[in-house]
């Protein structure tokens, strides 16, 4: 799209989200409990408890926590967590999913309804926005593994849908059903991917106005500043004008 980047776009989010450290510590550590409490406490034997450790520790989060954070599955002072997602629009018309881990269901939709309508949006039912997103598997690798073409035959091997290159990282997707043969066979050449995880993929982008696109980002804060929201995938562009001015302020 002409004066767009959705490189630039995914790397920008990216920064905004690091930048929330203390945030982002304990919403990777109750991702590691909830992992570990749902399946074994073993990372080689639960696929979701390994990429949750990666997760954390690609943030350098220290081995003493994370311990911690799956001995916490076991004890008995462990919160019970509940699985919720919310879907909606944002400013400019952009869908928007929003993934949470939450031990009071009421208590997080309320919040992030009065985030959709403090920021211009409006929360809708499940299933409202998610016909315009893939339920895909994602593997992330550094560039560093190898060049595009490369990757695309390792894709191939795999069993993988596609292999996303840009200048920073190689994106393998993958059917939700055969996300954990094409992780395995991935690992088995390529080692630990940077990120591994089941995600909402947006079929198509929409770029919107700087006006809305500065809205937009304020929603999106708000809600990675939730304690009780892990993930929130949405389908905007911003312009690379817009991303250069935010990304100073």
């Amino acid at each position: 799209m002409a004066g767009h980047s959705q490189f630039k776009n995914i790397m920008f989010r990216k920064n905004r989200q690091d930048a929330q450290k203390s945030k982002l510590f304990s919403k990777l550590s109750r991702e590691i409990t909830v992992s570990a409490k749902q399946g074994l406490a073993d990372p080689a034997l639960n696929a979701r408890l390994r990429a949750a450790i990666i997760a954390a520790k690609q943030q350098s989060m220290s081995k003493d926590v994370i311990e911690r954070a799956i001995k916490k599955a076991t004890g008995g002072d462990s919160e019970n967590y509940e699985e919720v997602r919310y879907e909606g629009f944002g400013p400019g018309g952009i869908a928007l999913i929003v993934e949470g881990l939450t031990d009071n269901r009421n208590r997080t939709a309320a919040d992030v309804r009065s985030y959709f309508a403090k920021f211009g949006g409006a929360m809708g039912e499940n299933g409202s926005v998610s016909f315009m997103f893939s339920r895909l598997g994602s593997l992330v690798y550094p560039i560093s593994k190898g060049d595009a073409d490369a990757m695309l035959e390792l894709a191939i091997e795999a069993g993988a849908e596609e292999v996303v290159s840009d200048d920073e990282r190689h994106e393998f997707l993958t059917k939700v059903e055969g996300y954990p043969d094409v992780r395995d066979a991935l690992e088995a050449k390529l080692g630990p991917a940077d990120s591994a995880k089941i995600v909402w993929k947006p079929q198509n982008t929409v770029a919107v106005s700087d006006d809305a696109g500065e809205l937009l980002t304020k929603l999106l804060d708000a809600l990675d500043d939730h304690d009780d929201v892990q993930n929130v995938y949405a389908n905007y562009e911003l312009s690379d004008a817009l991303i250069e001015k935010l990304s100073a302020a």
